[in-house]
């Protein structure tokens, strides 16, 4: 048994829910926020055996794609005087970021 985490982008979540209840894969949803865009993400805890890790990863690795975004960032204009100019710089998000860990015991009550 393993324990897959897998923190996705709010954007995805969606699809990549109903992908996986469609093969009968629960997940629990957890409401998170990313550190460098502090925007909202969720991570799926997800149990599973281990003969269907490979499978849970392909359907997330379908449903969450990376696509690029603009973003403001704070470049220093004049540093001794703090006074800061947003700059746009383009980033990737999307995506997902997968753990799988080892599951010694399983129970639902």
């Amino acid at each position: 048994m393993k324990l897959i985490v897998a923190v996705v982008q709010n954007e995805d979540v969606g699809r990549l829910l109903d992908s996986l209840q469609k093969e009968g894969i629960m997940a629990t949803k957890l409401s998170t926020s990313g550190g460098f865009l502090r925007s909202g993400n969720t991570t799926l805890l997800i149990g599973i055996d281990d003969d269907r890790v490979n499978e849970v990863i392909d359907i997330i690795s379908q449903k969450c794609k990376t696509r690029k975004q603009i973003v403001s960032s704070p470049v220093t204009n004049n540093p001794s005087a703090g006074v800061y100019i947003p700059y746009p710089i383009e980033i990737t998000i999307g995506g997902a970021t997968i753990f799988v860990l080892n599951i010694e015991r399983f129970e639902k009550v």
